[in-house]
Order: C-alpha cells, then sequence, then structure tokens
C-alpha cells in the first residue's frame, strides 16, 4: 500500500515574490499549463486584488486537471468574513480552492495584527468557515508555526484546530524564516501530528534560508506530512523555498518515497521536467543553474577521466538516477583534463564514429589541450568541442565562409531627444558563389541599445540563403565574458548558449584579445553546430 502525497505548487505567487522577478499574466498561464503538464495537484495562481497581473491572470486561468487555487488572508479584525473586501477579492476569483494565511505564533499577533490571541483564533475559524460554506476547499498556511511553536505550542497548535474544525481541507506548517533545520522539522511534525492533527490533513511550506528546504519538506513528510509546497526552480522570497524541481524526482525515483508514496505524477509526467526547468528560466530571462539536480547541465556531467572510463562500461557507476527520465543528458566534456575515455564517450554521444585506433583521436585531444591553454573551455561549451572534432577528422562542413564583418557603436538623439547608444553590424558571407550582405541595428522594441554583439548576431542570422529556415527559430539565451591571463597578454573568452524552437540548447566559446572577435567566433559556430544537429546538407 502507499500513501497518497499531494503536490501544491506557488511558483506564480510565492515564486513571484522573488526579486526580480515579474510575470505577466500571458507567462502565467504559460507557466500553470506546463504545471498542469508536469502533474502537480494544486496550482495556487496569485493573490486576486494584490495586483492587477495576478487579477488579470484569474479572470483568464487556463482550465487544469490540478485544482487552481486562490492565495489571501484571513479577515481582518472587527470585520466579518462576509463584509472583509480583501477576503472577497479572493473568493471572486472563482477557484477550486483557495488558501488563507494566517498567525500562529503569539509575537506576531500581538506585535503585527495589535490583536488579543483569541480574536486571531476566531479570524481563522469565521475565515475557513466562509470558504467551506461557499463550497471552496480550504487551506490554512499556518505562517512562522514552528517558531509559534517554540514559543507557545498550545496556541500554534490551536491555531490549526480552529481551522481544521471549521472545515479545513488541509492546514500547512510555514517555515516563513526558513531558520528551521530538518531534525527540528522532524520532531515538531510528529509531536503536531500526536497532538491530533491527522497527518493526511497536515502539509510543509519551506523556504531556503539555511540550504535545507528541500531537506526539511522531505523530514516533514518522513514524519507523515502529505501535502508538500513548493516552487519551480526553488523560486521565492529571499533564499528561495523548497524546490519542487528537486523533490518531485526524489520522490518518484529514490527509495523510500517511490515504493511507499504514490505522487500523482507519471514517468511520462517527470520526463519534461528538464524541459520545464529551462523553459522557465527563459521565461525570467535568465540562465539556468548548471549544477541544479536532476536538471542542471552539469548534473549528469563527467569531466574525470577515471569517471568517463566507468560511465562507459556501465552508467550507475557515476549516477544515481538514468539521466533520460528526467529529460536531462549524459555529457562527457572535454577539457585539459580529458583522456581517451572522455573522448571517445563524448564522440559516441555526439554521435560521431571514429576507430578506437584512429591516430585522429591522439591529434584532438592534444589540439583541446593546447587551445585551453590559450584561453578556451571546452567543458562548458560542447558545440564547439564537437566542431573542433569534426574539422580533424575533415568532415565539417562549413555552410558558410565569413568574408568580413564590422561593428560601430554611435551615441546619437532618439525620437525624445534622450542621447542613446546605437550599435549597428554589417556582415558579408559567401555561400557557393554567391556573396550576401546583411546590415542590423541592435535595437530593441523599447527603443535601446542591446549592444554590439547583439546587432552582429542579428547581422550574421538575417540572411543566411539556403539555411534561413534552419537558424530561425534560433536565438541566444545567454552571454558570458571572463578575462584569461593578464596586462598585454590577456585574452577574452567568451561563450554564447543558444537554443532553438524545438527544446534544444547549445553552448559554443570564442577567445581573442578583442571581445567583439571572440564573440563573432561563438555566435559562427553556435550557427554551424545547429546546421550539423539538424542534418541540413551543405550547399
Amino acid at each position: 500500500m502507499t500513501d497518497r502525497l499531494y503536490l501544491y505548487d506557488t511558483t506564480l505567487r510565492d515564486g513571484q515574490q522573488t526579486q526580480g522577478v515579474q510575470f505577466s499574466a500571458a507567462e502565467k498561464t504559460e507557466i500553470a499549463e506546463m504545471l498542469d503538464q508536469l502533474g502537480v495537484d494544486y496550482i495556487e495562481g496569485g493573490w486576486p486584488g494584490a495586483n492587477p497581473t495576478d487579477s488579470d491572470f484569474f479572470a483568464a486561468a487556463p482550465q487544469t486537471r490540478a485544482t487552481m487555487t486562490a492565495f489571501g488572508m484571513t479577515k481582518r479584525a472587527g470585520r466579518s468574513a462576509e463584509n472583509d473586501d480583501v477576503l472577497a477579492a479572493v473568493m471572486n476569483a472563482g477557484t477550486g480552492a483557495v488558501c488563507l494565511v494566517g498567525k500562529t505564533h503569539p509575537f506576531h499577533v500581538r506585535e503585527a495584527l495589535g490583536i488579543s490571541l483569541d480574536e486571531n483564533l476566531e479570524n481563522i475559524r469565521a475565515s475557513i468557515a466562509h470558504l467551506t460554506a461557499n463550497g471552496r476547499e480550504a487551506l490554512f498556511d499556518a505562517e512562522h508555526f514552528f517558531d509559534g511553536y517554540a514559543d507557545d505550542p498550545d496556541y500554534a497548535l490551536n491555531c490549526l484546530r480552529a481551522a481544521l474544525d471549521a472545515g479545513a481541507r488541509w492546514v500547512v506548517l510555514c517555515d516563513t524564516n526558513g531558520g528551521t533545520l530538518p531534525a527540528r522539522v522532524d520532531e515538531v511534525t510528529r509531536a503536531v501530528i500526536a497532538g491530533g492533527i491527522p497527518g493526511d490533513r497536515l502539509g510543509i511550506h519551506c523556504h531556503d534560508d539555511t540550504g535545507n528546504a528541500v531537506a526539511c519538506t522531505l523530514a516533514a513528510v518522513d514524519a507523515g506530512a502529505r501535502q508538500i509546497q513548493g516552487t519551480l526552480n526553488g523560486l521565492g522570497e529571499r533564499c528561495g523555498n523548497a524546490s519542487l524541481t528537486t523533490l518531485i524526482p526524489t520522490l518518484l525515483l529514490k527509495e523510500p518515497y517511490r515504493s511507499g508514496l504514490d505522487t500523482g505524477v507519471t514517468v511520462e509526467g517527470v520526463v519534461n521536467l528538464t524541459r520545464i526547468s529551462r523553459r522557465l528560466d527563459e521565461i525570467l530571462n535568465r540562465a539556468p543553474l548548471r549544477g541544479a539536480p536532476y536538471v542542471g547541465t552539469s548534473a549528469f556531467a563527467h569531466k574525470a577521466g577515471l569517471h568517463a572510463s566507468a560511465i562507459l562500461k556501465n552508467p550507475a557507476t557515476y549516477e544515481h538516477v538514468d539521466p533520460a527520465l528526467v529529460g536531462n543528458d549524459r555529457i562527457i566534456p572535454m577539457s585539459n583534463q580529458a583522456g581517451q575515455s572522455n573522448l571517445r564517450a563524448r564522440l559516441a554521444d555526439a554521435g560521431i564514429e571514429v576507430g578506437r585506433d584512429d591516430p585522429a583521436l591522439g591529434r584532438i585531444l592534444d589540439l583541446v589541450k593546447t587551445r585551453e591553454d590559450a584561453g578556451y573551455a571546452y567543458d562548458g561549451a560542447q558545440a564547439s568541442f564537437e566542431l573542433l572534432a569534426l574539422a580533424e577528422l575533415g568532415r565539417l562542413h562549413k555552410f558558410f565562409a565569413v568574408e568580413r564583418y564590422r561593428v560601430t557603436v554611435e551615441r546619437r538623439k532618439n525620437a525624445l531627444g534622450d542621447r542613446i547608444s546605437v550599435s549597428e553590424a554589417v556582415v558579408v558571407v559567401r555561400i557557393g558563389d554567391e556573396r550576401m550582405l546583411s546590415v542590423s541595428e541592435s535595437m530593441g522594441d523599447d527603443g535601446h541599445d542591446r549592444g554590439p554583439v547583439n546587432a552582429l548576431w542579428r547581422a550574421l542570422a538575417k540572411d543566411l540563403g539556403p539555411y534561413q529556415a534552419a537558424i530561425d527559430d534560433m536565438h541566444l539565451v545567454d552571454f558570458r565574458v571572463r578575462i584569461t591571463g593578464g596586462g598585454t597578454e590577456a585574452a577574452t573568452r567568451v561563450i554564447i548558449d543558444s537554443a532553438d524552437g524545438q527544446g534544444h540548447r547549445w553552448s559554443t566559446v570564442g577567445v581573442s584579445p578583442n571581445i567583439v572577435d571572440a564573440s563573432f567566433e561563438a555566435l559562427v559556430d553556435a550557427i554551424r553546430w545547429k546546421l550539423i544537429r539538424d542534418g541540413v546538407a551543405a550547399q
């Protein structure tokens, strides 16, 4: 027999409280649809009435298998639940479930609310009763619960009982400040259940201020809690929330959870995890965390020669799960630490067949090490490595030749009379016997310059004749610069991450004393790699 564990996602509410994150209503809709595809049970869409975006989202919320949930707070003192306009806005969102946050720590009741402890209990009871009387599934987020329990365990428990007695389906223990450690979460959760709160009515909501949000969540599950709250990629206030991107595959693939709990997420659902995680980062216009468990580009990267050699024989030697289960890929990076095992594994993984005794293997290894001494970094630029190997093997189709390029930056006045920088680029390429010239200005829709590298990219990708259709869905998602060496001998290393509409993502590297030249080298590699990967025939 397995226990049902319910997954509650708060990316669209608590995740939006991340510094620098602000979703549009359309972005919220897309994320909600991805969450539904993943298979979570609840999607907390935001706080209706708190801002126009949340109100617009609920007005046009997508139909989901998951229970759409509105978030709000318990009624204010001195008003009935029926006459509290803030509570009314939450009710008017029309969601099947409503989650209300309320105080459980006497310190906060007295200092933040300025009311008596009994008044706070009545606010919790009346608010939850109002929800259930109107046919809504009610959840109570017990704010600052672990701090409140440490201060006055009886009162903290009474807050939970007030919500349950009023009809709440779930009461959720919130580590609001994120300072509670796993052993304490386990201890308190067990005490709460022993105090009469059923585990199948109990949830956990952890923040990551000590880096333990996932561990604390699992501790609560071990103790008997049967709902977990979290966010995609660990978004959230301050240091973030417990990451569902880590928790879901752990619960689905690792013991004792795999055989003891049913999360409702299927194998078909979790295989979308890496794609969903990276799409969220694209929406946020930020680079994915390479070292993220399960979904990071480095999560299944094997750099050391000893590791790569063993992986070739049996992946289980250095992988705790099959990367394909979460939609990720195994990577055998190339670097100046690489040996023959890494090289053969990496080439095989790229679909490049080479005989075991091919002398080109030694030349490729020597070339990688020589170029890394010059500043290149192939462990973070797999696409450029594959192009290097194909060239050394005599199999590289260059598709086009760059005859020349130029980029200029000019200060000028815009239509409003403000001085702005404008970058313009000219790129001339030859494809067969045809010479093609493209010009581009790096200007965004907001009228601001996007910089010289963006101008070069727009010009290069503007018209590649017979190859244009293959790169139209390609875009740049990250640009990283590092200065190697020092003084007059310093070189600039540029690594560019690219992606396309098929969900593929790849990295290329360029090195030069001139940042523009280094960037252009990486841009050209990015296009050539996509053409090869997509099987485009060279003209």
